[in-house]
């Protein structure tokens, strides 16, 4: 009914080129040299259960099917995704399945695709954030790669090795076989195992997966939460945690263990969570922004920051600042302010854009290259 996200993109770039449309409904987009996708991660989210985790049969995770289409019909030289990395061992009765699907199906479209696992304060960002990064380069290249191929790419030379560079493993790569058809990788992959076999890195080309554990080559530059906060004279008096409240963060930020009765069986099971920092440390990379962030509630998940002896959340400025976002960006559409509860979902659903930018300049200065041939 109402479409924020849109109505701020539309603010801060205009509406040339622009569309709101459901994609299940776009036939077509202009030719292009790049499709960007970031589908709904919802089915794969550590935020939900492992039963409820549906992955690619889940509501939104159908969208990938969407995303296929377009890139068929479409053709460009690359498309770059992003998801959650439980993407990896989506889903739980078939560790790997759902990526070995779409691997199957991008790849047969011709395509030569990277994947790696990325902590965004590894790179040098305030927040740390994982997420799963993709790149499909269109291909002639017709055989699968070898493993000195497989690791040139993986390490060197592709995409993903030159935004964002990774150590040299000596580890041997895992090789994948997925050459079966999707209907069989549908029934089969994954089936009684206890865990996902992609790893944090890899790549595939005509069938063959190829995949390693790999570490970041880890920033010198460590920017932290501390050091995006604005001026305690700057803050809203409704970010400042009342006294009263105190004690009711406290018991949800700590460690508890709870009797709980299931409502379907009437079970009574026992329900545990670990403590959490209370406050949040300023001197280190902040955890991850989650969408519940907005709000005066006490809650187990929003950040909390200690200035003094007083005890606050952070801004919507503070949440644009850990992902890169410049100051105000979410403000407003124009007509109208955007909320504070607004804007914290917009940064809980957000990427770290720096790390797309890094891709994003590696792939432009490819791009660039590839015309002057």
């Amino acid at each position: 009914k109402a479409q924020h996200a849109s109505d701020c993109y539309i603010y801060n770039f205009g509406d040339e080129g622009h569309s709101n449309v459901n994609i299940s409904e776009v036939k077509s987009i202009p030719k292009t040299d790049l499709i960007v996708g970031g589908f709904p991660c919802q089915d794969y989210s550590v935020a939900k259960s492992l039963n409820s985790s549906k992955g690619l049969q889940g509501k939104k995770g159908v969208l990938w099917w969407d995303i296929h289409r377009l890139v068929a019909a479409n053709k460009p030289k690359y498309v770059f995704l992003e998801n959650v990395d439980r993407l990896l061992k989506s889903p739980s009765s078939q560790r790997g399945r759902d990526f070995a699907i779409m691997l199957s199906t991008l790849g047969s479209l011709g395509y030569l695709i990277e994947w790696r696992v990325v902590n965004a304060a590894d790179y040098g960002f305030p927040q740390r954030r994982i997420r799963v990064l993709i790149v499909a380069t269109k291909t002639s290249k017709k055989s699968a790669f070898t493993q000195h191929e497989a690791e040139e790419r993986i390490f060197s030379s592709g995409v993903l090795a030159r935004a964002l560079p990774v150590l040299k493993n000596e580890t041997p790569l895992t090789v994948i076989d997925l050459s079966s058809t999707p209907e069989v990788l549908s029934k089969s992959f994954g089936k009684s195992e206890a865990r996902s076999p992609f790893k944090n890195s890899g790549v595939f080309l005509a069938g063959t997966a190829y995949t390693v554990e790999s570490k970041a080559v880890i920033s010198d530059k460590k920017v932290t939460l501390g050091e995006v906060l604005e001026p305690e004279a700057s803050i809203d008096p409704e970010f400042w945690i009342h006294a009263s409240r105190l004690k009711d963060w406290q018991y949800l930020k700590g460690a508890k263990s709870i009797n709980r009765v299931h409502k379907a069986s009437g079970a009574v099971y026992k329900y545990a969570e670990g403590r959490m920092s209370f406050p949040d440390s300023l001197e280190k990379p902040s955890r991850t922004i989650l969408t519940g962030e907005g709000g005066i509630s006490p809650s187990r998940f929003k950040h909390v920051v200690k200035i003094g002896r007083r005890y606050r959340r952070l801004t919507p400025l503070e949440l644009e600042r850990l992902n890169g976002f410049p100051d105000h960006w979410t403000e407003s559409t124009g007509n109208k302010k955007i909320s504070e509860n607004k804007r914290a979902f917009f940064m809980g659903n957000a990427l770290v854009i720096g790390l797309v930018e890094k891709v994003g300049v590696v792939i432009a200065r490819d791009l660039k290259e590839s015309k002057k041939v």
